[in-house]
């Protein structure tokens, strides 16, 4: 059974950096893009980051460019979300994700997505 371990969660101040991770078992990172979602209390789960599994192509929301970076170990099957200038805004559950196809689509829709972690909350306050 595939599963998505999320790690890296906590409480940051405005203008801090935080480092998520995500490491998958039972599949291989390079035959699956891998998205990063998020979710504030109230509003609908949003995709934010993906990196293709085929050729490491990535895609950003515009929320989060300039800001965020979404980075892959194939070797520990981990992908790691770098988050930097955080914002309240930014506070929310973010989840780990992986779509069967190797590629990302900039859609980034949530039912595009076959496999989800538990999710690990992100709070940014001061």
């Amino acid at each position: 059974q595939v599963q998505l371990v999320e790690s890296g969660g906590g409480l940051v101040r405005p203008g801090g950096s935080l480092t998520l991770s995500c490491t998958a078992s039972r599949f291989t990172l390079d035959s699956h893009a891998m998205g990063w979602f998020r979710q504030a209390p109230g509003k609908e789960r949003e995709g934010v980051l993906c990196v293709s599994g085929s050729d490491g192509s990535t895609y950003y929301a515009d929320s989060v460019k300039g800001r965020f970076t979404i980075a892959r170990d194939n070797a520990k099957n981990t992908v790691f979300l770098q988050m930097h200038s955080l914002k309240p805004e930014d506070t929310a559950v973010y989840y780990c994700a992986a779509d069967n196809r190797p590629y990302c689509l900039t859609t980034m829709g949530v039912r595009e997505y076959d496999y989800w972690g538990q999710g690990t909350q992100v709070t940014v306050s001061s």
